[in-house]
């Protein structure tokens, strides 16, 4: 299921790009405010136009990808069940066991802590 709205996101990210760069340009921008582009008296606050196709599809692509970006992530952070601290505490502490060396498996080696100094034949008394 993640994987399939994950593939879902790509495309509607795919579509609406697509449809935001073939958008023609309104025209003007910060400069037409101040009578620069074009200074007729519908620029003070923008020209209002009727909504095309492109437009339409930029704005259902926009809110197809916010919602599906948001069950995205409340499904990933939902992947494994909460764990609290103390169910760690209670746990009895096991100590690890001890490979066995059957077939096919070798012994893991020794650590090295401190090595016996190598045995030497004692001297007989001599009385």
């Amino acid at each position: 299921m993640y994987t399939f709205l994950l593939t879902l996101l790509i495309l509607d990210a795919i579509v609406l790009a697509a449809a935001v760069l073939l958008q023609s340009g309104k025209g003007g921008g910060l400069a037409a405010s101040f009578g620069g582009a074009s200074s007729s008296s519908d620029s003070i606050m923008g020209s209002r136009q009727a909504g095309n196709l492109l437009t339409k599809a930029s704005w259902w692509c926009g809110g197809i990808f916010l919602g599906l970006a948001f069950i995205l992530q409340i499904m990933s952070s939902r992947s494994v069940a909460p764990k609290s601290v103390l169910d760690k505490l209670a746990a009895p502490a096991t100590a690890p066991s001890a490979p066995s060396t059957g077939s096919g498996t070798a012994a893991p080696a020794a650590p090295l802590t401190q090595q016996a100094a190598p045995a030497t034949p004692a001297a007989p008394d001599k009385k």
